[in-house]
């Protein structure tokens, strides 16, 4: 039986996550907003900052991550896990950006929102029970991370980055979204490694990764609502 209070803890991190809509559409701050749309020519520095911004404030990243290395252990499985998302982060992102791609930015978050309920399906075994198969867990990691690429460079796309400096800029700003993963991992890692010493981990993955299925519902309900309502 699940304890009360991690029941109500589960829910009010459910209900966080659909509450920040902002960071779950991958939005840029209207600091940041302004900043970009302003500013023309190469600034490697400041673009670095707003990478490693977006990627610690973006509940979305944070909630599929966080799935990828749930049962994972061994640091050479987290390595391969974490840079093939970071891989297809960084392709889609890039050539989002630097080709114009127009899509709809609602449909493509509703997909990370997809992206979430899988990790957190694939985590119960539910393919395996269900469907009586396991899908490859390193391509769907690394396709979802081509999706979460695009979501932001859709987003990037609306703030009409001044061409001047472009790819210098762009390139500077994966970096930054790289260490930013880096940051959130590790502090990601430290907690997990903590939580999986207790004797309370393996009775409380289920909830954990339910709450987890059930944010991933909320996110894609927000993003179709907002596709249809717009």
């Amino acid at each position: 039986m699940v304890p009360p209070r991690l029941a109500t803890v589960c829910l009010a991190f459910a209900l966080l996550v659909l509450a920040a809509t902002d960071a779950l559409a991958h939005a840029v701050t209207e600091g940041d907003k302004g900043y970009i749309i302003e500013i023309s020519g190469i600034n490697l520095i400041p673009f670095v900052y707003l990478g490693a911004k977006h990627m610690v404030t973006g509940y979305d990243h944070l909630l599929f991550l966080f799935g990828v290395i749930f049962f994972l252990y061994r640091m050479k499985h987290i390595a391969i896990y974490v840079s093939l998302f970071a891989v297809g982060h960084s392709t889609t992102m890039l050539l989002g950006v630097f080709f114009d791609w127009n899509v709809s930015s609602y449909l493509i978050d509703a997909i990370i929102g997809l992206s979430v309920v899988y990790k957190a399906l694939d985590n119960l075994g539910a393919f395996q029970r269900w469907f009586g198969f396991q899908p490859d867990t390193k391509i769907a990691t690394l396709v979802f991370g081509f999706f979460h690429g695009l979501g932001l460079a859709t987003k990037i796309l609306e703030y009409d980055i001044a061409p001047d400096g472009l790819l210098p800029n762009l390139i500077a700003f994966n970096i930054g979204v790289e260490l930013g993963q880096l940051i959130a991992l590790a502090m990601i890692l430290i907690f997990m490694g903590f939580w999986r010493r207790t004797e309370g981990f393996w009775r409380h993955a289920y909830t954990v990764n339910v709450a987890m299925m059930s944010a991933g519902f909320m996110l894609i309900g927000y993003q179709l609502t907002g596709y249809f309502v717009a």
